[in-house]
């Protein structure tokens, strides 16, 4: 996990109701620093965000490489239009809201989905337990895999980077009733695969 580098910080934290936290305030003060030139605000900030994206696009599309190269084209991407940046959203929605799209762009032309390798070991000495575990992440994966695009980006934004309505609205360029539409046909279809 990266450490907040608190020379590139200049903007204090705003407290009180309805003021932004300080992680926003600081997303805002290294994003101001990167559009005046300091290049190496714009690290933190890739720093912070990269696990969690990486994280989405691999779930989107099952592909370990496929997700790094995403993250990467959404990373330059935000390099790029950092301008187009509006403080009164959040920073890490606007990056997310980048990422989503390039996962559904390289969803439209991919022929075929992949499976998630299991690569990740289990501490859990027990042999059986770690079976029983790989099977369920393996059905939980194929699971999400078999929705839609549309389905899985719902769900991953809302239950892994536990997200709200109004963020998932403002993500998805979607109205929010149309984000509880599609959570709530999701999580029937996931139920209906997962039996």
């Amino acid at each position: 996990m990266a450490t907040r580098d608190t020379k590139l910080i200049e903007s204090p934290p705003t407290s009180g109701t309805g003021e932004c936290t300080y992680a926003e305030a600081d997303d805002r003060a290294l994003v101001e620093q990167t559009l005046n030139g300091n290049k190496s605000a714009f690290g933190v900030l890739v720093g912070r965000y990269q696990k969690p994206l990486f994280n989405t696009a691999l779930r989107m599309t099952g592909d370990g490489e496929e997700a790094k190269d995403i993250t990467q084209t959404a990373f330059v991407k935000a390099y790029e239009r950092l301008g187009t940046f509006k403080p009164k959203y959040r920073f890490f929605s606007w990056l997310y809201r980048i990422l989503i799209n390039e996962t559904l762009n390289c969803l439209r032309v991919r022929d075929r989905y992949q499976e998630i390798a299991e690569s990740t070991p289990s501490p859990d000495p027990d042999p059986e337990e770690v079976y029983e575990r790989s099977q369920v992440r393996h059905q939980i994966q194929k699971a999400l895999l078999d929705l839609s695009a549309d389905y899985r980006t719902v769900i991953l934004l809302r239950y892994y980077e536990d997200m709200t309505y109004q963020e998932m609205s403002y993500v998805l360029c979607i109205p929010e009733k149309t984000v509880k539409s599609r959570l709530y046909t999701a999580r029937r279809i996931l139920a209906d695969h997962l039996q």
